[in-house]
């Protein structure tokens, strides 16, 4: 068998910064590992290939990478956060299901410590469903005795693959922090957590990366992070969002290879705590828009007035009125 081959990126110092982040991700193997394997028509029918199944219904699956993006301050971590403690419990969270207790990594780039501990102790004073505590493990800057790696080398990638274990969800929170080095919007720059990613897929663990959009509401950076993805989700503001609300905000799915009809839906979430625990609540954004409907009109605005202001058409505002008077 042939010896490991390694480049420059293996000699780098876990925290320091990395020039060479965009270069591809050097070889592990030798050249006897690399063959491929070939199946025909015959052999590829007879495959006896595991199903794949939900950790989180029907948003996440087994084998699959996510992307969840907004801008800052909308709640992602909030979001994550409470994904994460859905699948390691085997608990509802939303509109979705975890049906039974998973492993999760989760793996901060930038929050304070003492902030995380607050927001994981509302999201867990708010479930129903106990955890398991070693269902949900915790990697954030604070409590480590050096920088965190850089995702983007092999050195950074090996650092977190030790901690992985049994894991069956991995949750990097953000890929701007965790991925540093490269050019953000340089293609090249991705493919080294590109290449990881499919290794992880490979071995079974699924991995949800949470990032940032940019000003235009698309996920920030390059475009090809978008290409190995089963399912993207975006937050955003409605239109009549005010700062005294605090985290709410509409979840739209950009990119959802198995998510279909219903499931597929944008809806509405709201969250605020409770004697320190964290409650969500969910509503159609049809339901979300009628109300908004009405509250305008209640304020003496013309049907005209009411669709200007919603960015909706004036027939839909009628509808709405003329529902209200049967």
């Amino acid at each position: 068998m042939g010896n490991p081959t390694y480049s420059i990126v293996d000699a780098m110092i876990p925290g320091e910064p990395d020039k060479f982040a965009s270069m591809v991700t050097p070889d592990r193997h030798g050249v006897e590992d690399r063959k491929l394997r070939v199946v025909n028509a015959a052999e590829l029918l007879t495959l006896k290939i595991p199903p794949r199944e939900h950790i989180l219904e029907p948003i996440l699956q087994t084998q699959s990478t996510s992307m969840l993006f907004a801008k800052r301050g909308f709640g992602k971590t909030y979001l994550s956060l409470g994904t994460g403690c859905a699948v390691a419990a085997g608990a509802p969270f939303l509109r979705w299901k975890a049906p039974k207790p998973r492993k999760v990594l989760y793996c901060d780039g930038e929050m304070p410590a003492i902030s995380m501990q607050e927001r994981f102790a509302s999201i867990v004073a708010g479930m129903d469903t106990a955890m398991e505590p070693d269902f949900f493990r915790l990697i954030t800057p604070d409590l480590q005795s050096n920088p965190m790696p850089s995702l983007s080398g092999i050195i950074g990638q090996s650092i977190i693959e030790d901690q992985l274990g049994d894991t069956e969800l991995l949750i990097l929170d953000n890929i701007s922090t965790l991925t540093t080095g490269g050019k953000e919007n340089e293609a090249e720059s991705w493919l080294p957590v590109q290449q990881w990613v499919l290794s992880l897929r490979r071995r079974g663990i699924s991995v949800l990366l949470i990032h940032h959009a940019g000003r235009n509401g698309e996920q920030r950076g390059t475009s090809r992070r978008e290409d190995v993805l089963d399912t993207m989700i975006t937050l955003r503001r409605a239109d009549d969002y005010t700062e005294s609300e605090g985290a709410r905000f509409e979840i739209h799915f950009t990119k959802a290879r198995s998510i279909h009809g219903k499931d597929a839906e944008p809806f509405e979430v709201r969250m605020h705590t409770e004697s320190g625990a964290a409650i969500w609540t969910m509503s159609d954004l049809d339901d979300v828009t009628e109300s908004r409907v009405r509250s305008l009109l209640d304020d003496g605005l013309s049907i005209r007035e009411a669709a200007k202001e919603l960015g909706i058409h004036r027939s839909r505002v009628e509808r709405i009125k003329n529902r209200r008077s049967q």
